[in-house]
């Protein structure tokens, strides 16, 4: 059980920065967005949807079901957002979304 809060708090912290880091339109955040044709006019709802997921991943630690439906749809977000690196063929860049996906991907795992 020490493992699975461990690895859900570290996630979500991780998944909240990056959340809030884009809706704080971070440079380091923005410009590979700018680069692979990310419409501005998305940022904000992708962004609050990292929060948001952050947030249903703690939620989860009480109520195990909506960790799990966040978990799902943070993988989604995140392979999502490997689709769109690899569009852009900025291959040099596909690990960083990966970067993300993967602790998701581990806390999911943990909590199922």
């Amino acid at each position: 059980m020490t493992a699975v809060v461990v690895v859900t708090v570290l996630t979500a912290v991780w998944v909240a920065f990056s959340g809030v880091s884009l809706l704080r339109r971070a440079q380091f955040v923005v410009d590979p967005l700018v680069e692979y044709g990310v419409p501005r006019s998305w940022w904000a709802p992708l962004g609050l949807a990292k929060v948001a997921g952050a947030a249903g991943l703690l939620v989860g630690l009480a109520v195990p079901v909506v960790g799990v439906i966040a978990g799902i749809g943070l993988v989604l977000y995140f392979l999502g957002a490997v689709v769109t690196v690899l569009r852009a063929r900025s291959y040099k860049t596909v690990v960083f979304p990966v970067l993300y996906l993967a602790p998701v991907v581990a806390t999911l795992a943990l909590t199922v």
